[in-house]
Parts: structure tokens; C-alpha cells; sequence
């Protein structure tokens, strides 16, 4: 298991970066009071976060730069991602993760963040966050309280609990798992295949998500991941929102149907309807602690992803 960081706590210095696409800037604005005021921290801005070349937020080197400044920043608390879009891939090999390593504190995000979160863990051995982003979600203007309540889980080592009682939930598979909880973006964590920051999913609980894709296109990153030997291995299956993918062609599968088939191939329990993802409510998880799923009780319960000390031990 990875090491969870310390706990935030009320006036604690927080950091907000873009490491991927350039955030709505407006939306950014808008999420700074329910950081400021609801959650009582204080928001330090990365220096490049306005930056742009391209869908990038800048080059990669300051993107990246970005990253380890907040790290390194012994009054920065916490990392979050201000939205996703694309590029945190080109900047996983530039980071130092020995630096992180050795600097553990809550980074949080999702979507493209999803490659940073395995090169994180594998790399540097910290628990990070899959939760809803600054200008991405909290700048909308209405917002699930479900969303906002995400950000409790980073003020006390409390468990998370999710049942029917959020969203309906269908198995696929029946029987009950525990192991470590990987994942996150569909797409991000296939593109992972074959480098450095490949995920690792042997003995995993997996989880994961997307937007706009369409079946076809989830069938074909799941029969990537299926063919590279990702799937097999796996103890469980978490299947958060896949939103926006109404298919483009007369002849298609349907999404339940693609996702029953590679469900029915791993043979271990897996549920779906988990608002975890390009959704709102959105739910947000710790990734690296461990989790259980049950699909008679429809529960997935998962470990705390902070401490409540800076012992950064379980």
C-alpha cells in the first residue's frame, strides 16, 4: 500500500496548478470562495497557471515545474488540479518523484490527471485523490453537495461508504473482493501501456471511467487492456460514470453490453453506476488505500486516504 499524507486542517496553504489543458479562468474564479470560505483554506496559485501554448497549459517544463514547486513548498499542504483536458503525460517523466517521495502531501484531481496518479504511486508511493477540480466542477454554477462534501474526506482519517443511497447500482458479477483500489480514467490509464508509468493492476480492486467515448471505443481500450494482461489479474471491477458516449453508428453495441463482456471474462465481482467521474454528483475516491466491494450488500467501502498525524503510517 501506498503512504497517505497528512490530513488538511483549517487555514492550512493549499496549491492550485494546471497540468494539463488551460482552465476556464472565469470557473476558476468562481471556485475560489468554497475553497476559501466553506473549506477555511488558503489558495496559493501555481506562477504558470495562466500560461497557454496550445490545449496546453503552458510549456512542459513549466507545467511540470508547477508540479514540483508545490511539492517542494514545505507551506503547501495540499496539490489540486484546477481541471484536466490533456498533456500530463508528456510531463510524468520530468517529475522527481524520489523529491515527492519525501515530500508526501494530498494531490487531487481526475480525468488526464488520472496518468499523474499512477506515476505517483508507482513512482513516488503516495495515495492521491480522484475528485472533482476547481474550474472543471466547483466553478460550475450549481453543484451537487455530494461533490462538495468530496473535500470532507481530506480534514479526518475517516472511511468512505458508498451505497444505493447516492446512485442505483448494477452488478455484473456477484461475489465480494477487498485489495488496493487503482485506476481512474479509461483512456489515460490504456495509454499508460508500455512506458514507465505503466499501471500495475495485479491483486487490484480497478476502477474506472470516461467521457465521450462511444462503446466501440471503451471496447476497444478495455480489449487493450485485456490483450497487454491488465484484466486478468484483477480482484474486483468499479465501474464509474461514462458520460456523453452515445454512439455515432447504426451498428453498435451497447455500453452495458461491452462492459458485461469484459466483466464476464475477468469473472471477478464488479458493480456499475458509481458517480465517480464527469458527473455531478461526483464522488471522489482515494486511489492506493484499500477497498472493499460487495455486490449482495451493493457497498464499496474505502480506507481513509490521509492521517491524522505526520507519522504517514497506517
Amino acid at each position: 500500500m501506498a503512504v497517505k499524507p497528512e490530513r488538511l486542517k483549517r487555514g492550512d496553504k493549499v496549491g492550485i496548478i494546471a497540468p494539463a489543458s488551460p482552465p476556464d479562468l472565469e470557473k476558476l474564479k468562481r471556485a475560489i470562495p468554497f475553497f476559501e470560505e466553506a473549506l477555511g483554506l488558503e489558495l496559493v496559485v501555481g506562477k504558470n497557471i495562466e500560461n497557454q501554448y496550445g490545449y496546453l497549459a503552458g510549456r512542459d517544463e513549466e507545467r511540470a515545474s508547477d508540479v514540483m514547486s508545490m511539492f517542494l513548498d514545505p507551506d503547501i499542504k495540499a496539490v489540486f488540479c484546477a481541471c484536466g483536458g490533456y498533456g500530463t503525460a508528456r510531463i510524468a517523466d520530468l517529475l522527481d518523484y524520489e523529491a515527492i517521495k519525501n515530500h508526501p502531501k494530498i494531490f487531487w484531481g481526475y480525468s488526464d490527471i488520472t496518468y499523474l496518479h499512477t506515476a505517483i504511486r508507482q513512482r513516488a508511493g503516495l495515495v492521491s485523490f480522484h475528485g472533482p477540480m476547481l474550474a472543471s466542477d466547483i466553478g460550475n454554477k450549481e453543484v451537487h453537495s455530494i461533490t462538495k462534501q468530496s473535500f470532507n474526506q481530506l480534514f479526518s482519517p475517516e472511511g468512505l461508504c458508498y451505497t444505493e443511497e447516492i446512485s442505483r447500482l448494477d452488478v455484473l458479477v456477484e461475489g465480494a473482493a477487498e485489495g488496493e483500489l487503482v485506476g481512474g480514467n479509461l483512456c489515460l490509464i490504456t495509454s499508460s501501456l508500455g512506458t514507465e508509468n505503466e499501471i500495475d493492476t495485479d491483486g487490484k480492486i480497478l476502477f474506472i471511467e470516461d467521457i465521450h467515448e462511444e462503446p466501440r471505443n471503451v471496447d476497444r481500450y478495455l480489449n487493450q487492456l485485456w490483450n497487454a494482461g491488465k484484466l486478468q489479474g484483477i480482484k474486483g471491477l468499479v465501474i464509474g460514470d461514462f458520460s456523453d458516449g452515445e454512439p455515432e453508428r447504426q451498428k453498435t453495441l451497447t455500453l452495458e453490453e461491452v462492459l458485461h463482456h469484459y466483466a464476464d471474462l475477468i469473472g471477478k465481482p464488479a458493480m456499475s453506476g458509481f458517480m465517480i467521474g464527469h458527473c455531478d454528483p461526483h464522488f471522489a475516491i482515494p486511489l492506493g488505500t484499500a477497498c472493499t466491494i460487495d455486490t449482495a450488500a451493493k457497498v464499496l467501502k474505502v480506507e481513509s486516504g490521509v492521517v491524522a498525524n505526520e507519522s504517514n503510517k497506517y
